[in-house]
């Protein structure tokens, strides 16, 4: 029993000394056998004249003199405490020194309020709890902002005091909206056979993708760790062993520049499945998405739709197309050779319109400052002033209108190919590209600029706001202009299509891959692919990379010995959790879906990390940091 009291002393004992307190030790009182039995946010009419205890922080206090508002707040909502100085002046009394974010308990009864101070703004408006007996269960010192405030500019205050700005309303509710979104696709997977298991975080580094972030090794001197970019080579492995069905929703790891929608540790819906279809793979994600829309209020419709990649880049102009805007539309038909040869573009190299509608007639001053939007990629070139053009070419630009089925006001430009010294077909296919990747960024660009006018990306709170699309049939490989070799375009254990085996030394850059990516207005959530599963295909590709057999074993040698082993078909798929919460939330940033984020330059403000260790741990680990 002695040691039941002095705790409780010295508790009280030290809480009075702790700066900014202006409590009497005895109002400071410990839990004891209180026990919450209702939710602040819960309480409804129909709970009236229910004796509850709520526990929570304070939002706002109100002194009127002999009543006393408190607003009681968790992460259920507000509910309004009132103190009477009539009927317990002692309470009243105690309450008085109650601030802002002070931890309380409050038994009390639930009544309703009158008809004319129902308060419609929060769904407890209709009750209040009459206060029978208050503890404060902990002080508070004046937070550097209020959980109140609707919006706080200020970013690095914001996460340098984390757990104030997560009990924000939003926060809150991003959050809540981030476990249940999480908690569906488990469901959704689980009840289609797939087994949710984990793999290591501490494994090795294989040069490829981003760069690793690395852990050095106490026991081995010299020798790393890697934290895993995504549990590619894990899950295939678990194929191997037999698991036919694998998922997790993984942390990965990449040591990359940062930007809204990306963070150097984050989370993935990872999968992978054995004897798969193409088909079947999409069939699996579009379910669990279904699933993971409808916590958010959305109901999708199935299938999506499919498209390839090159139809992607002649349409879009981008592999990850935002639908919601008008497609390009490829002009040159309407050009003749002398139009051609008078405007200077390469008859070889498409013409490409860019049409955004409703924007109006720009004057001059507009076009020019739109002109920064366009980036010539390959020698594109730009032409934003179509009135001039019409006053010499006017058959080719009706033309060119009735092919884009432009309507009044609809704002519309050219982007073209200048021509190419270099005449061969690898720079010519280029060449092409970069007509289509330059008229893609800037439609982006115009379509961002004029949303207020054309109103594409207006939210409706309906499915329609959400334009999923599948991208197909990637290339198997991009040239690397700098080493004058191939990479792969996605890794290289990304099986091609059979039909194109026998192009991959002759024609690398034809080869299509059994690659897909999952699309949403614009954002890539996830990418996949069918594997290689034999060994022989997987060395003709490392050929095809110039890669030799020493290479390949040095980075690879126990996933390639692993293949030895009757390794069955195989394909998978990986999707960012994060932006697929950030986006149902309505967020501009991950790091308002992410409870413990980095900034942009890969600090935790909260817990000021990285940080220096000391010389002793380093000498343990064999490091040496150079000045």
């Amino acid at each position: 029993m002695a040691f039941a009291t002095a705790p409780r002393a010295f508790i009280i004992k030290n809480y009075s000394e702790r700066e900014g307190t202006h409590l009497p030790d005895t109002q400071l009182d410990l839990l004891g056998s209180l026990e919450r039995s209702h939710m602040c946010g819960t309480l409804r009419a129909g709970d009236a004249g229910q004796t509850v205890t709520l526990m929570g922080w304070v939002n706002r206090r109100r002194d009127l003199g002999n009543l006393l508002f408190i607003d009681l707040r968790d992460r259920t909502g507000i509910v309004q405490i009132v103190l009477d100085n009539e009927s317990n002046p002692a309470l009243h009394e105690k309450a008085g020194s109650v601030r802002s974010e002070y931890v309380l308990a409050i038994v009390g009864k639930v009544k309703r309020r009158d008809a004319s101070t129902i308060n419609k703004n929060v769904p407890t408006g209709e009750v209040e709890i009459v206060a029978e007996e208050l503890r404060i269960l902990n002080d508070a010192k004046t937070p550097p902002f209020s959980p109140s405030e609707p919006a706080i500019s200020n970013e690095e205050l914001r996460l340098k005091f984390r757990y104030i700005d997560m009990r924000r309303p939003e926060m809150q509710a991003n959050i809540e909206l981030r476990s249940r979104i999480s908690l569906a696709i488990r469901k959704e997977l689980s009840s289609r056979g797939f087994l949710e298991i984990e793999t290591p975080f501490m494994t090795r580094s294989t040069p490829e993708g981003a760069r690793d972030y690395l852990v050095p090794s106490r026991v081995y001197p010299g020798s790393f760790y890697a934290l895993p970019q995504s549990p590619q080579l894990f899950k295939q492995i678990l194929m191997i062993a037999g698991f036919d069905k694998y998922f997790q929703v993984v942390r990965c790891f990449r040591d990359e520049d940062l930007r809204a929608d990306r963070q150097p540790e984050f989370t993935q819906i990872d999968l992978e499945t054995s004897f798969p279809t193409q088909d079947r793979v999409f069939e699996v994600v579009e379910g669990f998405l279904i699933a993971a829309f409808r916590e958010g209020g959305i109901e999708l419709k199935p299938p999506f739709p499919r498209m390839r990649y090159d139809d992607a880049i002649r349409k879009y102009g981008i592999d990850k197309p935002d639908m919601r805007l008008p497609e390009l539309t490829d002009v040159r038909e309407a050009l003749t050779e002398e139009n051609l040869n008078a405007l200077t573009l390469d008859p070889l190299l498409p013409v490409v319109a860019v049409r955004v509608p409703k924007v109006g007639e720009l004057s001059r001053k507009e076009r020019d400052d739109n002109r920064p939007f366009f980036t010539s990629r390959s020698g594109a070139k730009l032409v934003d002033d179509l009135k001039r053009l019409e006053k010499s070419y006017p058959d080719a630009v009706a033309k060119i209108h009735l092919l884009c089925q432009t309507k009044e006001d609809d704002l519309l430009v050219l982007v073209a190919g200048a021509g190419a010294e270099d005449r061969s077909p690898i720079a010519m296919r280029k060449a092409a590209e970069g007509v289509y990747q330059s008229a893609g960024s800037l439609r982006l660009a115009l379509g961002q600029k004029y949303k207020e006018k054309h109103g594409a990306f207006i939210k409706t709170g309906t499915a329609n706001d959400f334009r999923f699309l599948w991208v197909t049939d990637f290339p198997m490989f991009e040239h690397d202009e700098k080493e004058g070799r191939w990479n792969p375009a996605h890794h290289p254990f990304t099986s091609p299509h059979e039909e194109d085996f026998g192009k991959l030394l002759s024609d690398p850059g034809a080869v299509r891959a059994l690659a897909y990516d999952i699309v949403l207005n614009g954002t890539e959530l996830g990418s996949g692919s069918i594997r290689i599963h034999r060994q022989d295909i997987q060395k003709q590709i490392f050929n095809a990379l110039g890669m030799t057999d020493e290479e390949a074993r040095s980075r690879f040698g126990f996933f390639l010995e692993a293949l030895e082993y009757g390794t069955p078909p195989h394909g998978g798929i990986a999707l960012g959790l994060d932006r697929i919460v950030m986006i149902l939330a309505g967020a501009e940033s991950l790091r308002e879906v992410i409870p413990f984020p980095k900034t942009a330059k890969a600090v935790d403000l909260m817990v000021d990390a990285p940080t220096p260790v000391s010389p002793a741990q380093l000498k343990e680990l064999g490091i040496m940091v150079k000045p």
